[in-house]
């Protein structure tokens, strides 16, 4: 699977980020394009430390079970639960989230594998750096996919 840390894998992802317009129709889900981007943003934050996710107990719970469906290489399906700290439901500026989303993968793809290395994922406990690669590069496929880009 390709590593978000690469600059190849970077760059295709920011080929198919700039192919999402402000009229983007999802083909499944409830997020608008706005809202998805924000989405896939606050994960990414929350990734590298800049937003503090609440852990659950049910995360604690289920989380080390269900660790191997998000940091496999398998792409995830549609309609997947979303953790609640994660879900958007107002309305958002595109233009705005856009350039957030630009920035912030640039600053997570940057940061190398070392720096993310035993990071803690509030639902999955620590991931090695490859699992944040899997989980990020297999989380925006998803979204890219779900508005056909």
């Amino acid at each position: 699977m390709d590593s978000i840390y690469e600059r190849t894998t970077l760059k295709e992802l920011t080929q198919r980020l700039d192919k999402l317009t402000a009229s983007s129709k999802r083909l499944w889900g409830k997020m608008d394009v706005a809202q998805m981007l924000a989405h896939c943003s606050n994960v990414i934050e929350m990734a590298i430390g800049e937003k503090a996710g609440k852990s659950s107990l049910m995360g604690k719970v289920i989380g080390p079970f269900v660790k191997g469906v998000v940091t496999s290489e398998k792409p995830f399906k549609q309609n997947m639960p979303t953790d609640n700290n994660f879900i958007v439901s107002d309305s958002k500026d595109f233009y705005k989230e856009k350039v957030r989303l630009t920035i912030l993968l640039t600053r997570l793809s940057a940061s190398g594998p070392e720096f993310m290395h035993n990071r803690r994922h509030s639902f999955f406990g620590k991931l090695t750096s490859r699992e944040w690669s899997n989980s990020t590069v297999k989380h925006l496929d998803h979204h890219f996919r779900q508005f056909g880009v």
